[in-house]
Order: C-alpha cells, then structure tokens, then sequence
C-alpha cells in the first residue's frame, strides 16, 4: 500500500472513530416518576427532585430520561400507571406521596423504588425497617403524619372558643384511617368533638366546606395527602370563602393564602428523594440506603389571612412560629 494511501486510510478511520463511540454509547437512564396529585400542584416539588438528581451528578434531558405518570387525584389509576413503568423498565421508580409508594411497592420486587413519604413507612409495609430497609425500596419520610394529633393542639390554640372542629380527610389514602385515629385521640384529650368530613376529589372538597361551615365549626383541620398538596390554592380559597380558620401541613398552603401550617418541608423530601435516585442509578442498592427522616417541623403563620379572617393570633403561637408572613 503507498503511504499516501495508508495516511488517507487512517485519517478516515480516524474521523469515524468519534462517530463509532457515539454510536456506542449507553442510552440515557430513564426514571419512572410517579405521583398521585398533578404536574400543576408539584411544579415546585419537581423542581426540588431535579435539584437532587443534579446533586448526584444526573441532569434530565442530558445524562437522564424522565418519564412522568400523574394520577391528577385519580388513586385508582396508580396501579396502571406504575405497571406502565414496570413494562418500560424503568431503571428507578420516583413514587412521591402515599398512595403512589403502596403502588409502587406492590408493583415490583426488582425495580429500584425510592418514595417520600409523610407516614411510617414501616406502618405502610414500605420497608421492614428505616436503618434496612431491605428489599428494593427505600426513600424519605418527613414527620408529617406523627404530627396530625398536632395540628388538632394547634387548631384548638387558634381558637380556643371552638369545641366543635371540621377534619378533612381523603378517604382514599392508605393512611386515611390512621391519622384520623390519631387526630381524634388528640382532640379526645382536649375536650374537642371532631367533624371528619371526606373529599377525593375538587367538587367534594368544596362540598365539604360548605358542609362545614353550615354546622359552624370554629376551624379546620387538613390531614395530609398527596390530592390536597394539588390544590393547594383551592383550599385556601375555600377557608377564606367560608370564613374558616383552617391548619394545613405544608409551607405551600401559607403562601397560596392559607392561615396557618405545621408539618415538615415536602420540598426538602423530594430534593433528598432526587438524591437517591442518583445514587441508585451509579450502582448503589436499595437495601444498603437507610430511610432518611426529615425531622425539620415548621410553623408557618400567616397574620395577612388572620387578620381578613378576623383571628387574633395567640402569642403564645406567634413566638413559636419559624416564620411569621405578615
């Protein structure tokens, strides 16, 4: 072979050569995110797990594929819409709220499924336990379901001339049951009567307002759940309809107009949750990540929505607030 021709030949290789690598490169990771609520309601929750899978190292639409499932409040829908992920195989499942976790859960014994969770998760079935998990799934949890008995003190603290209170509860949430349970021993304990109305959907929760406010409970308590975390400024809009003094679990509700909140950060949850998804795609098991626990309690007050609803905050509630919006 003349050397002109050789040089031309391995120039020519040469140039294919980044081509050929591309063409053999891995596809991007896909990840199943699933969510019983809607896109709309956790933009910022979202956000918040994109920031945690980039910690890792993961950017979606470059190192990453997402592929989002929302039930937009719809709890029967989860366990097609997660089996559509387990089909896809989706090399990590996102099941973010309650609902979603016991449909990941059910769903796969092989995928790797990382969950936030507001309730036990060892109560839930979701791990054997939280330093173990076991299994394939692990995840974050946030002190959100131990504190309901709270709200119902915080509740009673608000307005402490109320002895009739309106509890809004999803009945559709596994978890339904349990913190209903938990917030009628507390409201037991202070000599409360509870009024557990139910809502699943936005007509029902604007029905159970109205029901509400017609039996003239002198406040509300939210109890949590992933529908309710989507429709954040319905509620709101409804306890200042209404006139009802109402206690939600996140931040979110204060700053969509809501009076009063105690609960732990969900936006935290999901950053963690993108955390361990990323550690999990770079080849970390399930079982070998402990449950991390969100121990972070915030009170949130909003003195703007006291004062239209005609509240005067205790004190007592003011100094303990971590932040007070005025």
């Amino acid at each position: 072979m003349r050397r002109r021709e050789f040089i031309t030949l391995l120039g020519g290789a040469a140039a294919a050569w980044p081509i050929m690598a591309r063409a053999q490169q891995q596809p991007a990771p896909v990840i199943g995110f699933l969510n019983s609520s809607s896109a709309d309601g956790y933009a910022p929750h979202v956000r918040a797990f994109r920031q945690g899978l980039k910690q890792a190292g993961y950017v979606e639409g470059e190192n990453v594929a997402v592929e989002y499932r929302w039930a937009n409040g719809q709890y029967n829908r989860l366990p097609e819409l997660v089996n559509d992920l387990v089909k896809r195989q989706v090399a990590v499942i996102a099941a973010t709220g309650t609902p979603a976790n016991v449909a990941a859960k059910s769903a796969t014994a092989t995928i790797p499924v990382v969950f936030t969770a507001g309730s036990d998760p060892v109560q839930l079935g979701l791990v054997t336990s939280l330093n173990r998990p076991g299994g394939n799934v692990t995840g974050v949890t946030q002190l959100t379901g131990e504190v309901a008995p709270k709200r119902v003190e915080v509740a009673h603290e608000l307005v402490p001339s109320a002895k009739l209170i309106g509890l809004l509860v999803n009945p559709q949430n596994p978890s339904a049951a349990t913190l209903t349970n938990a917030s009628q021993q507390a409201a037991t304990m202070l000599g409360l009567e509870l009024d557990v109305v139910h809502a699943s959907t936005e007509a029902e929760v604007d029905a159970a307002f109205r029901t509400l406010a017609a039996k003239q409970v002198g406040a509300v308590v939210v109890v949590t759940d992933a529908f309710f975390n989507g429709t954040v400024q319905l509620l709101a809009t409804l306890s200042m309809r209404h006139a009802l003094p109402t206690v939600y679990q996140y931040h979110q509700f204060i700053e969509a107009g809501g009076l009063i909140s105690y609960g732990g950060s969900i936006t935290e949850s999901y950053r963690l949750a993108g955390v361990y998804v990323g550690r999990i795609l770079k080849g970390e098991r399930p079982a070998d990540l402990p449950v991390q626990q969100s121990t972070t309690v915030e009170l949130i007050i909003n003195l703007k929505t006291a004062r239209a609803l005609g509240i005067e905050v205790p004190p007592t509630l003011l100094a303990r607030a971590d932040e007070v919006i005025e």
